[in-house]
């Protein structure tokens, strides 16, 4: 069957979106998503774009429209990969449009008006320049908002997480005149979970992937334990709110037992 052309083809998704949507009415809803934006020098350059920061541009503004769409869901947590520790290695050209990008979105998710607190987690001090600044400023002016949470990951990864909440740990007890043997001795899974980047983040329910890769590549590795994973074929610019969800249909048919 040919495709539909377009002037034809919105107001027809238009219809099954709404479809869908009644569908979810009362349906089991994950409380944190994690989810990572990926393909967007991919769909710059099948667009036909010379310039990959054309890609970038379009992912940071589905970031907004991403959140919207979580906030109106019920969702309560967000958690967003944008940068990982191992991107950081990227040549300079490459990998300060993509900082500046980050920088914008992070500006946009936390302006005034919008009822979002925003954090940003993972290794910021090895971030170039004066972004760890800008992103730390930014987010810091969202403390307290009563909205939905957001942590944004930049230069973020889920070994080095795991190791710098062991480091935390363990520093805590010192400064309060522990001893190290003694913790060594009842060190569980709190000590580790009371220390991660993000308090209110110990467990995530259900982690989206666009572009079609089906690995977490380091993202959430200890808080993704029972996470659900759905895979999406599009890349990130081109990720739209019918597959949103279609993705929060794909967690309400799950059968959640957590090993047991």
């Amino acid at each position: 069957m040919k495709l539909l052309p377009l002037f034809l083809r919105r107001p027809v998704e238009a219809v099954y979106e709404r479809r869908l949507a009644a569908t979810l009415v009362g349906l089991p809803r994950p409380q944190h998503v994690g989810i990572m934006v990926d393909g967007n020098r991919r769909w710059a350059r099948e667009a036909g774009h010379t310039d990959v920061r054309e890609g970038y541009r379009a992912g940071g503004a589905k970031v907004t429209t991403f959140l919207g769409w979580c906030a109106a869901a019920g969702i309560e947590h967000v958690t967003l990969f944008m940068l990982s520790d191992d991107n950081l290695g990227r040549p300079a050209e490459e990998l300060g449009p993509l900082i500046e990008v980050i920088e914008e979105t992070v500006r946009d998710i936390t302006a005034e008006g919008r009822d979002w607190e925003v954090r940003a987690i993972g290794s910021l001090d090895m971030l170039p320049g004066t972004s760890a600044r800008v992103l730390k400023e930014a987010t810091a002016a969202t403390a307290g908002r009563g909205g939905l949470k957001v942590d944004v990951a930049v230069g973020y990864g889920g070994r080095r997480e795991i190791v710098d909440a062991v480091k935390s740990a363990f520093e805590e007890h010192i400064a309060a005149g522990g001893d190290p043997a003694e913790l060594v001795a009842r060190f569980g899974i709190d000590d580790i979970s009371r220390h991660l980047y993000s308090p209110v983040a110990d467990h995530t329910d259900f982690i989206i992937r666009t572009s079609g890769e089906q690995r977490l590549s380091g993202f959430l590795l200890w808080q993704s334990a029972y996470a659900e994973m759905h895979w999406v074929d599009c890349y990130w610019p081109a990720f739209r709110h019918v597959d949103f969800l279609r993705a929060l249909r794909s967690y309400a048919g799950r059968e959640r037992r957590f090993g047991k």
